[in-house]
């Protein structure tokens, strides 16, 4: 690799584990049906909001009305930001990698709400990490081609020096297409990505 280490990581179950149905089931009235369905329609909307494409306010009321959620703004916005537990295994990779030298930038398709949330309950390790782009901020979502190149010319990134960790095979996809080193993530099998990156690494 070039003198200049640097590596894109994506958040969600990889930095840290999501579940929005059990967070999000509990804004849901118990006598309403398929819950289930309620947060899934609820859920084709986030990549308009994680690009965006309208407003946090504006976000809140449209979903609360989808889940006829009745209660305040401030108690959605606390269901919608408890969907984040760690992934200590990743956070040890992570320590890891910044010891060694790399330039650890966050590579995410998130919104201001949770970008808030989860910098601030989780400054342990994100306090790692150099920059980041973000999906709302560019304007722009994975696996759109043009989210990597935003963060290659934001970090002055070499694909061929730069590894890649996200758990979508979309987005790998398109970083492999880019000429990322990258790795799907997968949390139940942490130690397959531990040894390759020992093989990347040498």
């Amino acid at each position: 690799m070039s003198k200049k280490q640097a590596a894109l990581v994506d958040i969600g179950n990889v930095i840290l584990h999501i579940d929005f149905e059990t967070s999000l089931s509990r804004l849901i009235p118990p006598e309403l049906a398929d819950p289930a369905g309620r947060i899934a329609s609820l859920l084709e909307k986030k990549d308009e909001f994680e690009r965006g494409d309208f407003t946090d306010s504006d976000f809140v009321t449209w979903a609360s009305k989808k889940l006829q959620f009745t209660g305040t703004p401030e108690e959605f916005i606390a269901a919608w930001n408890d969907i984040f537990t760690p992934n200590l295994p990743m956070w040890d990779t992570l320590r890891d990698l910044k010891a060694r030298g790399f330039q650890l930038i966050l590579f995410s398709n998130t919104n201001q709400m949770h970008a808030d949330y989860f910098l601030a309950e989780f400054a342990e390790v994100f306090d790692l990490f150099d920059g980041r782009v973000f999906s709302h901020e560019a304007g722009c979502n994975k696996p759109d081609p043009a989210i990597y190149h935003h963060a290659f010319e934001k970090y002055q990134l070499v694909p061929g020096d730069t590894l890649y960790f996200d758990d979508l095979p979309e987005n790998i996809s398109t970083g492999l297409q880019l000429g990322l080193k990258a790795w799907r993530y997968k949390g139940d099998s942490h130690e397959a990505m531990t040894r390759w990156l020992v093989e990347t690494l040498d």
